[in-house]
């Protein structure tokens, strides 16, 4: 069909039917189906009902991934940057307050590249401490529209069991990440030490 066509052409879609996010064998991303579903209800609300929370969302931002005159699906790293800034702005934090990142991780040698120099742009300063990172789609492939709410929630069960999953598929670093503050996860471990309550940021494009 016109869809896959269009995937062939851009060689965007793995040979090998694995999700290689960050690793130096990525060569596409998998297709994946799925859903998910959250409740968001004001936390003073959901104090006052009762309810059981499974963690608050401390801010947001949306923003255009803008282009690179290279090709159609080449985002721009600063715009990238930006969004995670402004996200990290409405929450009233800052990249030293993370502890965690769902990366989009698609397993594409281009856009995780681009999506580690967004990520370092705000990590950097962390190389001696740096933040832990990891994609759900090494698990279940890309679902599309769905894969959004997959990233958003693996980090809310992560923090509620305080432990961070493995990112599967990784062993050859593409980039070498020490130097940008950040950490592939690559074995189900305890949250790390912190001082502060567990935090993690999800990237979706």
């Amino acid at each position: 069909d016109e869809i896959a066509m269009l995937e062939r052409e851009f060689g965007a879609v793995s040979v090998s039917g694995h999700t290689y996010a960050f690793d130096q064998r990525a060569d596409g991303y998998v297709r994946g189906e799925g859903g998910g579903l959250v409740l968001l209800k004001p936390l003073p609300l959901a104090l006052d009902d009762g309810d059981r929370i499974h963690a608050v969302i401390r801010g947001g931002a949306v923003g255009n991934a803008g282009h690179i005159a290279t090709a159609q699906t080449v985002p721009s790293a600063r715009s990238e940057a930006d969004v995670i800034r402004h996200a990290l702005a409405d929450a009233g934090l800052t990249g030293s307050d993370i502890d965690y990142v769902e990366a989009h991780g698609t397993g594409t040698k281009v856009g995780d590249a681009i999506e580690v120099q967004a990520l370092g742009e705000i990590f950097a300063e962390r190389a001696q401490n740096p933040v832990r990172v990891g994609s759900v789609k090494t698990n279940t492939g890309h679902a599309g529209g769905a894969a959004g709410i997959a990233g958003l929630l693996k980090a809310v069960l992560a923090i509620e069991h305080a432990a961070i999953p493995a990112s599967l598929n990784y062993a050859d670093p593409q980039t070498e990440l020490n130097d940008l503050g950040l950490q592939v996860n690559t074995a189900l471990t305890p949250w790390p030490p912190v001082d502060h309550p567990m935090r993690a940021g999800v990237s979706s494009f």
